[in-house]
């Protein structure tokens, strides 16, 4: 029986499976990500040898990500850039390895096992930190000319909008992301005297994150329900550009906001169609939330091998 292992890299920690041949996780690990380019490259040598016995490995990492797995920039990982992963993972472990971008690996597995199951055309969006994105056409993962396809959170939506740690302003993941929905909260408390989310925050502005302004609106709260409104205006703006350019059936929310999908998914979804070009002439792609949650990453790695 093949055994396909797969590691998730993330800015905190990395996430590893083995699955089998029906893509059933076997083995599931996780370890902190070490800081500095030689210590994420030892770390994922040792991290694979713990998942035990594999015939494949594929890696998912943030960033851009060469054809030949080299990890070009990484905003999200401490001075990361030019890092030849598969080169020398493989090298370390002598067998081949594969990489690619972690969000397209996320996309792969909800594509194979997940929400889009037998979707042709789909366009998954991570909405963690940031914003990564997988595009899948025609039945195959596409991936460009160099390998960076799928770099949906650096459309830039607003040039004069807040600074993106890629370089830039306007971002859309800046708005439309798990930090982008905090920055939201606390932009809309500013002269508010009372106001629920900063006070889930123990009362300082400066602390306020996603998880607030979900608590809050699950209490009814109508500044938290405003936020969310106003961040599914922003989600949506991303995905009607990207529904006028590729024209998908379907897209698949997955990254830590996908854990309050219930939340989300009605604004989300209203402003999509008030915002879609001609929406009463052509059919509406499908929004759905992803299947395999914080594994989708880590299984598309290990897919990686049969979608070269």
């Amino acid at each position: 029986m093949t055994r396909r292992a797969g590691i998730d890299v993330g800015g905190t920690k990395f996430l590893g499976v083995v699955i089998d041949e029906r893509g059933e996780v076997v083995v599931e690990r996780r370890r902190p990500t070490p800081k500095g380019p030689d210590q994420v490259i030892d770390g994922l040598v040792e991290f694979a040898r713990e998942l035990g016995e594999w015939d494949t490995l594929g890696i998912g990492v943030p960033g851009l990500v060469t054809r030949e797995g080299t990890l070009r920039a990484a905003p999200n990982l401490v001075s990361v850039a030019e890092l030849e992963v598969g080169p020398r993972v493989g090298s370390a472990l002598g067998r081949p390895v594969s990489v690619d971008n972690d969000a397209t690996c996320a996309a792969l597995s909800e594509w194979q096992y997940g929400a889009a199951r037998g979707v042709d055309d789909m366009v998954m969006v991570t909405l963690g930190t940031g914003i990564g994105g997988g595009v899948v056409a025609g039945g195959r993962l596409q991936r460009g000319a160099n390998g960076f396809a799928g770099e949906i959170g650096h459309i830039v939506v607003d040039p004069k909008g807040p600074p993106c740690p890629c370089g830039r302003q306007g971002c859309w993941e800046r708005y439309a992301s798990g930090s982008g929905l905090a920055r939201l909260a606390r932009e809309y408390a500013v002269g508010r005297r009372v106001n629920r989310v900063v006070e889930l925050a123990g009362g300082d502005p400066d602390l306020v994150r996603g998880e607030h302004v979900q608590a809050a609106a699950r209490e009814g709260d109508p500044h938290a329900i405003k936020v969310i409104d106003d961040f599914g205006r922003w989600v949506a703006i991303g995905l009607v550009s990207l529904a006028n350019i590729l024209d998908p059936a379907m897209f698949v929310l997955g990254g830590g906001l996908a854990a309050s999908a219930d939340i989300y998914i009605g604004p989300i979804s209203h402003w999509f169609r008030e915002l879609l070009y001609a929406p009463e002439l052509r059919p509406h792609p499908e929004l759905k939330f992803a299947d395999l949650g914080e594994r989708a990453g880590a299984v598309g790695a290990a897919l990686l091998a049969d979608h070269r």
